[in-house]
């Protein structure tokens, strides 16, 4: 059969069901700020690790949110704990300390 350099793509659905919403939960347990989030990006624009790497602390807090965890450990080690998300966030949300639960929580959880 003739490749034409497409394939299909896997659905872009949430299984809410299915995901692994116990990282989200140990995040809000030891950081309550962590719900404050509203996604206005302000941590991304200001990352060190962002305009070195793919990282992106916004959408790696979505996917937390949705309890898709896969590869969660490889996006949070690019993460250099800098402190300039924490320092221009509208909420005051303590970042560092969200990234560090994050950490212990991969730890803890066994979700890797």
């Amino acid at each position: 059969m003739k490749d034409w350099g497409y394939s299909i793509l896997k659905g872009r659905q949430i299984d809410f069901e299915n995901n692994d919403f116990s990282i989200a939960e140990y995040i809000t347990k030891h950081e309550p700020s962590f719900r404050w989030c509203i996604g206005c990006g302000s941590c991304t624009a200001t990352c060190s690790a962002a305009r070195l790497t793919d990282f992106n602390p916004r959408k790696l807090k979505l996917l937390i949110q949705r309890g898709e965890i896969k590869g969660l450990a490889d996006e949070i080690a690019k993460c250099m704990l800098c402190g300039k998300c924490q320092l221009v966030c509208p909420r005051g949300i303590n970042t560092r300390n969200v990234i560090q639960n994050i950490k212990r929580a991969l730890n803890t959880c066994h979700a890797l």
